[in-house]
């Protein structure tokens, strides 16, 4: 019997794809669903049957969060240089090339100002296609520049991580973003302007040791991977076998180190509900002008 459901199952898989072109199905890599693509982008790139959270970059989380219109991007000429000249198994400008080409981003990180549910808001996001999303020069330097924007116009800032770690070719200027991040949400939270982090899958290395751990709010997307190193690294460190899934949202969430596990499809009314009550009392932006861009 079950070789026969494994056969049906892969026949309906070969007519889905001799009737379809590619690109219109793709399958869940957590219960194997095929998915429609049109459907799962309605869906806000979430599968229908476990609600597993596919990984997107940061257009995709735009269109989901910011009031259509609104968008307005900045520092999107800035890229990377090699000061160090770092060569590994190839060159790091040769790897910046492919990255270029692939995903036709300027980096890992995209910022702008826009709206959400007409509240205005700094907003980055990290992409993880772009070099694993790992955090070098221009990753610091545009978080900084967007903080900076939320400092100067008085209106929240937000953040979403998806990254491997701080960029290995950049050395020691990758780690030092860690401190100039962490030097500018200080003097956000000395001018009482909130800073919301959303630690997507996955978050980990120097990005979850730094800014993204540091949100005046944590929030986190169901199953999403956050840690510093790998759970074989720990393990063999400590010599201590850990909890399944101790690297996992939800396991954060219930030791203390998020404060919210917030589905997809709820983030935006989260975020606005959440915004909402931290804008009250002593917190009173100023007003909203395209100067501030």
């Amino acid at each position: 019997m079950a070789w026969f459901l494994r056969k049906s199952q892969n026949i309906k898989e070969s007519q889905v794809s001799r009737e379809m072109p590619d690109g219109l199905w793709t399958k869940c890599p957590s219960c194997s669903t095929v998915l429609y693509r049109k459907e799962l982008e309605q869906n806000a790139f979430t599968c229908r049957v476990c609600d597993h959270h596919f990984r997107i970059g940061a257009h995709k989380y735009i269109d989901i969060l910011i009031d259509e219109g609104t968008w307005v991007e900045t520092d999107h000429t800035v890229r990377s240089a090699d000061p160090l000249e770092f060569v590994d198994t190839r060159p790091y400008t040769s790897r910046l090339k492919e990255a270029y080409a692939k995903t036709s981003l300027p980096d890992a990180v995209t910022t702008g100002t826009g709206m959400l549910n007409g509240k205005p808001v700094s907003f980055g996001c990290m992409n993880f296609g772009f070099v694993g999303g790992s955090m070098g020069s221009v990753v610091g330097e545009k978080f900084l520049r967007a903080a900076q924007r939320a400092l100067d116009g008085g209106y929240p800032f937000i953040f979403i991580s998806a990254s491997g770690g701080a960029r290995m070719q950049e050395a020691a200027l990758s780690l030092m973003q860690m401190a100039k991040t962490s030097a500018i949400l200080g003097e956000l939270a000395e001018a009482h302007i909130p800073y919301i982090s959303i630690l997507t899958d996955p978050t980990t290395g120097g990005v979850s040791a730094s800014y993204a751990m540091l949100g005046d709010l944590n929030i986190g997307e169901p199953k999403a991977l956050i840690g510093f190193a790998g759970p074989r690294v720990i393990e063999q460190t400590i010599r201590k076998k850990l909890p399944e899934g101790f690297q996992r949202s939800e396991f954060l969430l219930e030791h203390g180190f998020l404060d919210m596990v917030v589905h997809r499809h709820d983030l935006k009314d989260t975020l606005s509900s959440v915004l909402t009550h931290m804008m009250s009392g002593t917190y009173a932006p100023r007003t909203w002008t395209t100067q501030h861009v």
